[in-house]
C-alpha cells in the first residue's frame, strides 16, 4: 500500500537505466516450507545480481522474503537497507503471519539500515535495530501535469470528489456511501482496479476502471476534492498514502478518514479528516471552499518529491 504509485493501472515503462528481473516462484510465500521449493527458481536472479555486484553495491529489500534473506547471506554488499513500506505480517493469518513476522525480524537483523514509511512503522521497528529512519512517502512530481495559474471555474457544473487507486479490503464502502448520500448533487468518481465486491451504490457514485499513470493524473485534475476513504484497522494503521501527496501536489483539498499517518495531518493545509462524529456534508463543504495558492502547491511539490526524500534518507551513507 505504500511507496507505490496509487493511480490505478500498473505503469510498465521502466527507466532506461533500470534492469528489471522478475523472479519466478510459486505463490506459496510466506508459508514455512515455501523457501525449500522456490529457491529452485532463483538462478536467474542470482546470476543478474552477480553480474553487477561489486564493492560499491547497496542491496535494498522492499519486502521480507526468503529470496531477500538468501541474497543478504552473501555478505558482499557495501551496505543494505530494508524499506519497511507496510506492516507486512498484518496482511496474513495463522502460520503465514507467524512466518512473515519471523522473516521480517531476520531481515532487520541482517541489514545495515531500516527505512520506515510512516510514524507507526517507525515506532514499531525503532527498538529492533540501531539505525531506523523515518522516510515518509512522496510523489513523482516530475510526472505531474503543469499547474495552471488558477484552477478553472466550475460554475453550474457538478462538483466532483474523486478517488484513484486500488479498491481492496481496506476500502471503506460505508464511508463513501454515507458521503455520497449526504451530498446527492456531488459526483463521487472511484477509479481503479476492483478486488472486492462492490455493494449497492447510490446513483452519484461512479465506478470506473483503472487508468495508466498519466491518464489517472489527468483525471485527478478534474476533481474538486481528493478522497482517501480507508478503514481504520491494523492494515491501514501503518500507512502513509501516496494519494495524499498526489492530490495536494495538484492543489486539491483532501477529504480522508482518520487512519495511519493521516491522523497526524489534522492541522495541515487542505486536509479535512472524517472522524466518527463528523458532519460529513459540512466536511465536504469546507473542503470545497478551500483554496490553495499556486506558490504553496509549488513548494509542496519541491518538499515532497522523491528526489528530496531520497536525499533525506541518505542511504548511501549507511
Amino acid at each position: 500500500m505504500n511507496r507505490r504509485p496509487q493511480t490505478g493501472a500498473e505503469d510498465s515503462n521502466a527507466a532506461n537505466w533500470l534492469t528489471v528481473v522478475k523472479p519466478r516462484a510459486l505463490p506459496i510465500e510466506p508459508l514455512p516450507f515455501s523457501s525449500a521449493i522456490n529457491r529452485l527458481f532463483w538462478y536467474e536472479v542470482e546470476s543478474a545480481v552477480d553480474s553487477f555486484l561489486d564493492s560499491h553495491t547497496v542491496l535494498g529489500i522492499g519486502k521480507p522474503t526468503t529470496l531477500a534473506l538468501h541474497l543478504l547471506s552473501k555478505q558482499c554488499f557495501k551496505s543494505s537497507f530494508y524499506d519497511a513500506m507496510d506492516n507486512y505480517p498484518a496482511f496474513y493469518r495463522g502460520w503465514s503471519r507467524v512466518s512473515m513476522a519471523h522473516r521480517e525480524r531476520m531481515t532487520i537483523k541482517k541489514v545495515s539500515t531500516i527505512l520506515t514509511s510512516s510514524s507507526a512503522l517507525h515506532s514499531r521497528l525503532e527498538h529492533m535495530a540501531p539505525d531506523v529512519r523515518l522516510v515518509l512517502n512522496a510523489c513523482a512530481t516530475e510526472r505531474l501535469p503543469e499547474l495552471p495559474n488558477k484552477r478553472p471555474l466550475r460554475k453550474n457544473k457538478q462538483q466532483i470528489a474523486g478517488y484513484v487507486g486500488t479498491i481492496g479490503k481496506w476500502f471503506d464502502w460505508d464511508l463513501v456511501i454515507a458521503l455520497a448520500t449526504s451530498r446527492p448533487n456531488t459526483l463521487f468518481r472511484l477509479i481503479g482496479p476492483l478486488y472486492v465486491r462492490a455493494p449497492a451504490l447510490p446513483p452519484n457514485i461512479s465506478l470506473e476502471p483503472a487508468l495508466a499513470h498519466n491518464e489517472a493524473l489527468l483525471a485527478m485534475v478534474q476533481f474538486d476534492i481528493g478522497l482517501i476513504p480507508f478503514k481504520k484497522n491494523s492494515l491501514t494503521s501503518s500507512v502513509d498514502p501516496i494519494k495524499f501527496y498526489e492530490y495536494r501536489a495538484l492543489g486539491l483539498p483532501v477529504v480522508s478518514s482518520a487512519f495511519g499517518e493521516m491522523t497526524l495531518r489534522r492541522r495541515c493545509e487542505g486536509v479535512y479528516l472524517l472522524e466518527s462524529n463528523s458532519d460529513m456534508a459540512d466536511v465536504v463543504e469546507r473542503a470545497l471552499t478551500h483554496s490553495t495558492s499556486l506558490e504553496s502547491t509549488i513548494q509542496f511539490r519541491k518538499d515532497n518529491s522523491w528526489e528530496n526524500r531520497f536525499n533525506q534518507a541518505n542511504i548511501l551513507a549507511a
